[in-house]
């Protein structure tokens, strides 16, 4: 599937705001049989004093910039053309739960995509005594890898509701978990955090969502705004699994992967500091239009 991506990020400063850095990582990734970025720019406004480019621990690429005068407001405008490739898991040949410390303990390497890296807490997630009360809620003995995901996965999309207005970037997973309301960045925390509490490797995907869906079929949730969703190490064999929590569903051709990360403050799209007073507000909009 070919698509052509354009996304509008907009902050508007009650003053100006000055001495401006600021960490980008917006442009869709080539991943060898999964997904090619045919070709895509950035155009920041106002025009950035420095710039530069650089790879980060995860292997993504990353622009940093500073602003140095005063601006009201700051204009961040991507746009790309992706080939994204099906990659649909043919059997489940992960292992039970019981067996996945000798899988995971046979793995020597420390490379960014190693499962050791996603086992424990992290720069905002840690482990959380509801969150794990409730994973427990999907085990069975007979259960694989796999299956456990799939069933916490849709335990958190029947039990929990999209809803825009009920969180916001800073709020924690369990605010979420007790609102049983979000957005796909709360459902992808939740579920992360559940799948670690039972020794599960999982991590957070940053990337988009396909915006208009295929005749006949439903618009899924979170299709205007960037899109996240969990990465499962399902074991040797099968290895990393992506599942979307806020949708129910695998990724596939409708998921365009910018990066990978441990949770949101390793793949946020924008991060930075700036001197400056009063609130701001915000704007983000997304086009992820199938060109064929």
């Amino acid at each position: 599937m070919l698509y052509d991506l354009s996304l509008h990020m907009g902050y508007i400063y009650d003053t100006p705001a000055s001495g401006a850095r600021h960490i980008m990582r917006l442009m869709p990734l080539s991943l060898p049989n999964r997904q090619r970025l045919v070709a895509g720019s950035i155009k920041v406004s106002p025009t950035p004093d420095e710039q530069a480019h650089f790879t980060d621990f995860f292997e993504h690429p990353a622009t940093s910039f500073m602003l140095r005068a005063p601006h009201e407001k700051l204009d961040i405008r991507m746009q790309a053309r992706v080939q994204v490739e099906s990659h649909s898991i043919a059997a489940d040949f992960s292992p039970l739960l019981a067996k996945l410390p000798e899988e995971v303990g046979a793995i020597w390497s420390l490379k960014p995509d190693a499962p050791h890296h996603f086992l424990g807490d992290s720069p905002r997630l840690a482990e959380t005594k509801t969150i794990s009360d409730y994973a427990r809620g999907a085990l069975s003995p007979s259960l694989t890898v796999l299956e456990i995901a799939n069933a916490i996965c849709a335990r958190i999309y029947k039990d929990f509701t999209y809803d825009p207005e009920a969180t916001t970037v800073d709020s924690t997973p369990t605010d979420a978990f007790r609102l049983k309301r979000g957005v796909c960045q709360d459902f992808t925390h939740v579920m992360i955090l559940a799948l670690r509490s039972l020794g599960i490797p999982a991590g957070y995907v940053s990337g988009f969502l396909r915006t208009i869906p295929p005749p006949g079929k439903e618009r899924l949730e979170g299709a205007d705004a960037m899109h996240a969703w969990v990465r499962v190490w399902c074991g040797k064999t099968i290895g990393w699994v992506e599942l979307d929590p806020t949708n129910n569903i695998p990724a596939g051709t409708d998921h365009i992967v910018v990066a990978y990360g441990r949770d949101y403050a390793d793949v946020a799209p924008v991060i930075g500091v700036l001197k400056s007073y009063g609130g701001q507000r915000s704007v983000q909009a997304v086009d992820v239009i199938p060109l064929q």
